[in-house]
């Protein structure tokens, strides 16, 4: 890495990091800015004087925290989708298609994606949902009035 690459205070700022904003708190933050232009943990606990290990856990600390943050926007968009498709276990992945085609007829809502895509998106989002072409695990597509598809697991109704 050059110099101006261990500039994290250059680097937060160029990618518009807020603090008061983030779900990451400012080490956080400052380890992942770095990890993602390739210093490896050894090299930030020497710049941030820290150890290495200290280094791994705020990093495994900060990836969570991301993937909580990408759920929590999944899950406002769906909740904001016209069109949302419940799909149970059981149920054959190429069906999936043409439920999701028949919902969006429904609402006026266009879809941008071949069926072939749906079920990409479909295995994508959730590969453990998915089992030699059967749902095995409850899913829920849903659809923006942009066509924008999302696909995610959701949790077992009881």
């Amino acid at each position: 890495m050059s110099g101006e690459e261990w500039d994290v205070e250059a680097v937060l700022a160029e990618v518009g990091f807020d603090e008061e904003a983030s779900s990451l708190t400012r080490r956080q933050a400052e380890v992942l800015a770095l990890r993602e232009r390739g210093a490896s943990q050894a090299a930030i606990a020497d710049l941030l004087g820290t150890s290495r290990a200290n280094v791994s856990g705020v990093e495994s600390s900060a990836r969570r925290n991301v993937e909580r943050a990408r759920e929590t926007v999944a899950f406002a968009e769906a909740l904001s989708a016209p069109v949302r498709v419940p799909v149970e276990p059981g149920t054959d992945v190429f069906d999936l298609p043409g439920r999701v085609y028949e919902a969006c007829d429904d609402a006026g809502v266009k879809v941008g994606h071949s069926g072939a895509e749906l079920v990409r998106l479909a295995s994508e989002a959730a590969p453990d949902a998915l089992e030699d072409g059967t749902v095995v695990a409850p899913l829920l597509v849903s659809v923006a009035a942009d066509g924008e598809v999302r696909v995610r697991g959701r949790a077992d109704e009881e």
